[in-house]
Parts: structure tokens; sequence; C-alpha cells
């Protein structure tokens, strides 16, 4: 199945850009061809951001009712188009099919499932004594997501720009456009009033900088890396625009002495390995005891040697590819530097796993006896790569886990959650999660330091797109 979508969302129709130019998407399982899109310039951008602040007028005065009523409707549309989501995403960025249909997908019904229940109660007035506060749109929002988790991206911002009355235009990554696509056919087909909702696809330079620079965005969203972040600030500055950003981790697991290591250990692995390690929050750094990194070297090595790497249709298959040429060459490139470096590989190494030729492909790798200023421990791989960082004292342990300039999430494991909650409370980061537990598609999210700004997901993402209005006077009410 080859995708070809040359053409825009803007102002509620399928439109052509100002100039053509092609991008071809490659499928990383087989290194061919998926399909192709235009690549946007910033008279696109110009045409689309005109047609979000147009609507912005009326769509920021409907009312939380009927906001609500086309959440009702986008999610209804959204789960008719559900297999084909999932079948695109698999195929621009090798998401298993299990992973794709299970995780990938299923988390944007969850963000929309979410915000219909927060606007059904969500107060945008409230009178406080002879002050009304009023909670405003924002305006008009750039939203600039990645590829490694698609709907999960779109959908944490889309969904509450439009619960919040705001009009948006959306640029996802060039290498995970298609499912992006789809989410705006969702889009049209849910009635969302021309302008609203606009998407480009793009590049950052071409496409990502005219939007976080433009005088009549009032607001950027962006996911993605640290580095791009910090040049989507700069250019949002001049206009004093809001910047709300989730950047990179390289979050700490700390498995404290009298955790159950058999459970932790395996736990732990298995989230950095599931999508192929391109998670911002994945459990990268695993501190443990001294005393005990032989017997959690075995526990890791015996799960690492049993994860199936390989065809993303196979329902065999654990982990597909990483994303792109680039992204295999920056991973492989970490996994030299580990070695170089002298940590211990406890599992996998360079090159690809047995029997893969083709596709890019990387083997679930364990380094042991890292040190926190080994290159491997300080930056972000983004690959199945997982660190075991030896430590002395808890005392230690909380110095090592904070010694980073992340801090996008952060683990705890003990049979005690006293103890762990103790641990977990001097861990500066957004999220903190103890012995595995499971937050809901309300828990906020977002990084502390480095990792960004702003919180994302139910409430919290809703707040993020408002603005606080005083209305000061004994006839306020």
């Amino acid at each position: 199945m080859a995708y070809d979508n040359r053409q825009f969302y803007i102002d509620g129709a399928w439109v052509d850009p100002v100039e053509p130019k092609v991008f071809t998407v490659i499928n990383p399982a087989t290194e061919e061809s998926a399909g192709v899109i235009s690549m946007g310039q910033a008279k696109d951008v110009d045409r689309a951001v005109a047609a979000a602040r147009r609507a912005f007028d009326s769509y920021s005065r409907t009312s939380p009712a009927e906001r609500l009523a086309l959440m009702e409707r986008i999610l209804e549309a959204y789960k008719a188009r559900y297999d084909e989501i999932a079948r695109a995403i698999s195929i621009e960025m090798g998401a298993p099919m299990s992973l794709s249909k299970g995780s990938q997908t299923r988390i944007g019904v969850g963000h929309i499932s979410a915000m219909i229940d927060v606007l059904k109660t969500f107060k945008f007035e409230e009178l406080r004594g002879t002050v009304r506060l009023v909670q405003e749109p924002v305006g008009v929002c750039a939203l600039i997501t990645p590829w490694n988790w698609p709907m999960n991206q779109v959908a944490a911002k889309v969904v509450p720009a439009l619960a919040a009355g705001c009009t948006m235009v959306l640029k996802p990554s060039e290498y995970s456009p298609f499912s992006a696509i789809l989410w705006a056919e969702v889009m049209h087909e849910a009635g969302v009033p021309a302008g609203v909702f606009n998407l480009i696809n793009g590049d950052g330079p071409n496409v990502g900088a005219p939007l976080s620079s433009h005088p009549e965005i009032d607001m950027v969203s962006f996911t993605g890396s640290t580095r791009a972040g910090t040049e989507v600030a700069k250019s949002a500055a001049a206009s004093v625009k809001r910047v709300h950003q989730e950047l990179g981790g390289k979050s700490p697991n700390v498995l404290l002495d009298d955790a159950d290591f058999e459970r932790a250990v395996k736990q732990s692995v298995l989230h950095v390995f599931q999508n192929s390690g391109q998670s911002c929050n994945a459990p990268t750094r695993m501190l443990v005891p001294a005393a005990r990194l032989s017997e959690v070297e075995a526990i890791a090595k015996k799960v690492a040697e049993s994860v199936v790497v390989g065809d993303p249709n196979s329902d065999k298959t654990n982990i597909g590819p990483v994303v792109s040429k680039i992204q295999y060459e920056r991973v492989e490139g970490y996994i030299a530097k580990g070695i170089a470096e002298g940590a211990k590989v406890v599992a996998g190494g360079l090159g690809r796993p047995e029997g893969l030729a083709k596709g890019y492909y990387v083997r679930p790798t364990i380094f042991s006896n890292v040190s926190n200023d080994m290159t491997i421990a300080r930056e972000e791989i983004f690959g199945p790569v997982l660190c075991i960082l030896p430590y002395e004292t808890e005392e230690q342990a909380v110095q090592i886990a904070n010694d980073t300039p992340y801090g996008l999430a952060a683990y705890v494991w003990s049979k005690d959650n006293v103890h762990a909650r103790r641990i977990g409370a001097r861990i500066r980061a957004g999220q903190v999660t103890l012995n595995g537990a499971s937050g809901t598609m309300n828990t906020p999210f977002g990084g502390f330091k480095m990792s960004g700004n702003g919180r994302e997901y139910g409430e919290f993402g809703l707040r993020d797109f408002l603005e606080v209005k005083a209305v000061i006077g004994v006839d306020a009410a």
C-alpha cells in the first residue's frame, strides 16, 4: 500500500501547496517508499494561519456545550477510522501492529474521551466576590508534533485546543504524516468548522520556523527534541507568544534494595524497549544497589534475549525498526560510544539483529557498569538501549537520579510504598511512577528543567490553552 497525499487541509478543504515539492516517506521496516506528501513553505503557513485567524472570532465564542457535542462527534468519527489509522502508523514509523492498535491508536480515543469528561464539569467562569474569573481561549495556535507516538501527540494538542475554543495549524512530522492526514479527515467528517483546524506537512526550517515566528500565532505547542525546542522558543520570543514544550528525557529508574527485583527489572526493561525505545519518558537509566548488580544483569539479559525484533505485521514481533536511517545511525553511534567508553555490554550490541538484512532494526541493547558521566548516560539515545548504573547508598542514588539536564519522568521501586514515596519526592521530574503503577488520561504529563514547560492530558492540557481574564466590579455577577 502506497499513500499519495500531496495536498494540505486549509480552511475546511484539501488544497494544493503554493509550490509543489514532493517528499518520499520511507517505510522503516522495508526501506522502501511508503508514499509521498508535499512539503510546505512560508506561503502555505500564511494561508493556513489566515484561515485560523478568520475562524477564531466565531469559534472562540462557541459554548462549552457546543464544543462538547463536537468532541463527541470527533470520537465517533475517529473510532470509524481506527483500523486505517493503526495501519498508517505501522507503515510510516514501524510500530508492530499489536502496539499500533493496542496503544498508538487507542490513545487517541483516550484523549478524546477524557476531554469529553472534562468538558462536562469544567468551569470556564467563576465568581469570587466581586471578581468574575473567565477562562478564554488563548487564540490561534501552532501545533508541532513528532513521529514517535503520532496520534498521542496530535490528540494531546488538538483536542484541548478545540475544547478551549482555539483555532490551530498542525504541522506533524514529515516522517509520520499519513496518520495525521487521516486525523484531518476525521476533523472534517466530524464537522469541525472551516478554518478551525488546518494541517500543513513539511519540515522544521520551512514550516515549523515560520509557524513559531508568525505574528498572527498566539501560542506554540511543540513536542520534540530539546535542541529543536530551544529554536522554537527563540523564534517565538520576538512576538511574546506563549510557548508550551514537551521535550527530551533521560529518566532515572531507582530500584531500592527492598524492591521486587524480578518484577522491577523485567517490567523496566520491557518499558525501555517498547516502541523500539522511541519514547521520551522511557526509564533508560536503571539505578541499582552495587551489591546486586550481577543479579540485575542476569534478569535484564534474560528479558532482552526474549524480545522478538522483526516484521511489524507478525504477531510474534515485540518491537519493530526505529523510524529512519538517520535514527538508526544515531542509535548505532551511541552503542559504539558506550562500548568505546568502557561500559559492559550485557545484551545486544552493534549491528542488526540476526536474520534481518534490511530495515532499520536495532539489537535491544543493555549496558552495565555505566557511570553517569558517560555519553550514553547523559544524552537521550531514543532507541532500545538501557543503561544500568550501580549506587552505594540511597543518597547517592538520588544524587545520580537528579544529575541530568532533563526532568520529564522518574521511576522508583520498593516493596514499601512509603519508602518509595520518600525517595520519589526528592527526584526533580514532572512525573514520578512508583512500583510500575499506571496513570490515567487525566494525569498531567510534562517536564522540569530542559524537558520543557507546561502540561498535557485532560484538564491540565485544557488549562494550557486558556487565558484568565479578571472582570472586576460589584456588578461582575
